[in-house]
């Protein structure tokens, strides 16, 4: 059988990115130039590498060791792919010291059939170097910069400049260069040099960027025989609700944000995650929170060969009292309305449940404003002490009305090719324009400025009519016809202007 090699385009050409075994036996090497590999081995197959597939499926499959540590990451120092870190601080006791889950995580790599080193150590870096460059092994602080000094260069992640230059220099032991003036080094290598020496040796911290969100608390089920039903998920992230729920009661705390993995045996995981309005810890409403989101996301639930695990993971969290019912307390029924808004939510979308949230301006159809139920605690804002009516108009509409002028009360109207005899009225209530809109106009700034020229260019003014607060006055009246039918009607602008007043239906009574 020919060997198989996978090829990358790059600006110079095309490249190797990957050899297999055959390959790399008869001299391919990954980097090589494609024409000098076909040159080398005529018998060569070729496909073109794709590396957004790949990077995907490594992640994926990154996601799926966030069994054995729940911060997990993707180093994208030498490829978007290819290099795993895992956290392992408060959770190698779990597995039995550091060494046998090391030896556990090669191992189920191993099975699957992928050539997989790996290595523990106090620092990313140290961890990355030893795992390319050493035997798989587990490293302490102490033995930290005898470990790191007899390994080459190239476990400094640096790049392939670098790497040659300090090879042509004779550096090509990392213990070679901490005896090495710095103030050289960055001249000639630049500051990431200097970085990831310090980096490897933990005299500058490193930080990981987790892919699945940080959660602060979890308990997890692991099963002998896979299961897929969404039923039996269901069941047991009911169980799982329990026994967060009691560890959450013991720490007195409530949480907002609720994440269920579910672990595929073909080595990926399902996600879901949604928030409550308010803190809580009772295991009904979340368990009823996860089986709306499940119903709603049927279609798209694929166990694939089977879940083996389950974890029911918290964020957002906050001290929560135990509270005692008494039998004479007063329920407010806001409590009961939180339970519905998750439940909708849930179901629904968070972005489909809305609500009416206050805004602070005295023009009617801006003083309120449609948000999602979920957005944050409502804003306490006056209303006002004048009468309103429950329901606006989506937009104010024209209506003829028979009124003396200028302030005479309406006595009669014609809305929609309907006349109104009108018997009682009030008013008027005046609205003016907001004050800090009027007499402005839009200020825009040149895009273009004059080559050379520092100074700040000056604002351009369009040609728009001033905002006039007369024009733009309201006087609401309060109308009611012949048979108690109430109405919400406004005469917008003033007589003795240029342009004579006009009516406008905005709102009715019920």
């Amino acid at each position: 059988m020919a060997p198989l090699a996978l090829y990358e385009r790059i600006k110079g050409g095309l490249r190797l990115a990957a050899v297999d075994e055959e390959g790399m036996k008869l001299g391919l090497r990954q980097g090589q130039n494609l024409a000098d590999a076909r040159a080398l081995v005529p018998k060569l197959m070729v496909l073109e590498h794709d590396s957004a597939l790949l990077e995907a499926g490594f992640a994926d499959f990154a996601d799926w060791h966030s069994n054995m540590s729940p911060l997990v990451s993707v180093l994208t120092d030498a490829a978007p792919y290819g290099d795993l870190v895992l956290d392992i601080s408060g959770v190698s006791h779990l597995f039995g010291g550091e060494q046998n889950m090391l030896r556990l995580a090669l191992s189920r790599l191993q099975t699957l059939g992928y050539n997989v080193a790996g290595a523990v150590a106090p620092t990313i870096g140290a961890a990355w170097a030893l795992s390319h460059f050493a035997r798989s092994q587990v490293v302490n602080a102490p033995m930290l910069e005898t470990r790191l000094d007899a390994l080459p260069v190239h476990g400094l992640r640096l790049d392939e400049k670098q790497v040659a230059t300090l090879v042509q220099m004779g550096l090509d032991r990392i213990g070679q260069l901490r005896t090495r003036p710095r103030k050289p080094l960055q001249a000639r290598f630049g500051a990431s040099l200097l970085l990831r020496l310090d980096q490897a040796y933990g005299e500058i911290e490193e930080r990981m960027t987790p892919r699945l969100p940080v959660v602060e608390h979890a308990v997890e089920h692991r099963f002998a025989d896979p299961i897929a039903l969404m039923e039996d998920v269901l069941a047991i992230t009911q169980d799982l609700a329990v026994k967060l729920s009691c560890h959450l009661e013991q720490q007195g705390l409530g949480a907002q944000g609720f994440h269920l993995f579910l672990y595929r045996v073909d080595y990926k995981v399902m996600t879901l995650s949604l928030n409550a309005s308010r803190l809580t810890r009772d295991p009904v409403h979340i368990a009823a929170l996860f089986r709306q989101r499940a119903h709603r996301l049927k279609g798209d639930y694929d166990p694939g060969f089977g879940i083996d695990m389950v974890r029911l993971a918290v964020t957002s969290t906050d001290r929560l009292d135990a509270a005692q019912a008494s039998a004479l307390a007063v329920r407010n029924g806001l409590e009961d309305v939180d339970r519905l808004l998750d439940r909708l939510g849930s179901r629904l979308g968070t972005e489909a449940v809305l609500r009416s949230q206050m805004v602070a301006s005295h023009i009617p159809e801006r003083a309120a404003r449609l948000v999602p139920a979920m957005a944050g605690p409502v804003e306490q804002i006056a209303l006002p002490s004048r009468i309103r009516p429950i329901r606006l108009l989506p937009q104010p509409e024209a209506v003829m009305i028979n009124a003396e002028v200028p302030d005479g009360l309406p006595a009669s109207m014609i809305w929609r090719r309907q006349a109104y005899r009108l018997v009682k009225a009030a008013g008027p209530e005046r609205i003016g324009a907001e004050w800090w809109r009027s007499k402005k106009r839009l200020h825009l700034v040149k895009a273009e400025a004059a080559q050379g020229d520092e100074t700040n260019p000056a604002p351009h003014i369009p040609d728009l009519p001033l905002f006039d607060p007369d024009a733009d006055s309201r006087d609401y009246y309060v109308v009611e016809d012949e048979e108690g039918r109430r109405f919400w009607v406004f005469r917008l602008g003033l007589y003795g202007g240029a342009v004579p007043p006009g009516w406008y239906m905005h709102g009715l009574f019920p």
